[in-house]
């Protein structure tokens, strides 16, 4: 978790008044008012760069989707098998966020996807200002749907804006079902939640049941998907969706 950009401050939006997840601030720094009010300027600041960001996506007619999770749980891999869909009704380009190297970038791009690589360095999340210059990178009068692929990680990306209509978080079944409860913020933002690599299901203690219900303790309104890649018909039901979304925003 960053000391410095203002991701201990997770409970700025309030969870859910019946869940019984509590953050407690243990960073000292916390306790300093100058430094809360330094972060509270660059969340400011980066709001109001996020409502820029969807503006310019609303003037293109172009549905913008955050996808948010750990590494390794299937956010590229997903987007693979949408640029691969024969029926996908949409056409979609990528804004990739990673630490260091384009490798995703150029996974979606051998594919035929437009996609742009940000290397953030340090950062542990996108922020609106790095999303900003990549959707200028983007063919946007050629699409319908613009993924913002988030830098892996189940914290500190669920305390940025960056401009998305949506909130995707995708978890899979080799994490476990505990990070529900153990991440509560980031399912709480979540306006769809994947559960990916369903495959492995027989291989792993993860309970399915439970982990929806524990979604739905977070946020009793979300949807949610079970997926894998092997799976055709769970991709169907992903596009759908996605379908749906576009449609509703007219």
């Amino acid at each position: 978790m960053c000391e410095d950009c203002g991701c201990s401050l997770t409970d700025r939006e309030a969870l859910s008044p019946k869940s019984q997840f509590h953050p407690v601030h243990d960073n000292p720094q916390l306790n300093d008012a100058n430094t809360v009010a330094v972060i509270q300027n660059i969340l400011h600041k980066n709001d109001h760069e996020a409502e820029h960001n969807r503006a310019h996506f609303e003037r293109e007619g172009v549905l913008a989707m955050n996808l948010m999770s750990s590494p390794g749980s299937g956010k590229t891999s997903l987007l693979e098998s949408l640029a691969t869909f024969s029926d996908r009704p949409f056409e979609f380009g990528v804004i990739e966020g990673d630490l260091e190297t384009a490798r995703d970038a150029e996974r979606l791009q051998a594919k035929g996807i437009a996609a742009f690589q940000i290397q953030t360095g340090s950062a542990c999340h996108l922020d609106a200002f790095m999303v900003h210059k990549g959707l200028h990178q983007m063919p946007l009068d050629r699409l319908d749907v613009c993924f913002i692929e988030n830098v892996g990680n189940l914290v500190c990306p669920a305390s940025y804006d960056v401009g998305a209509h949506l909130n995707v978080v995708l978890l899979s079944v080799p994490e476990g079902d505990d990070k529900i409860e153990k991440y509560p913020v980031m399912f709480h933002k979540a306006d769809l939640v994947i559960l990916t690599k369903v495959d492995l299901l027989p291989h792993f203690d993860f309970d399915v049941a439970a982990a929806k219900a524990m979604v739905r303790r977070l946020k009793p309104n979300v949807d949610i998907l079970e997926w894998s890649h092997r799976d055709e018909a769970a991709t169907k039901r992903l596009v759908d969706w996605i379908e749906f979304k576009r449609k509703m925003r007219g």
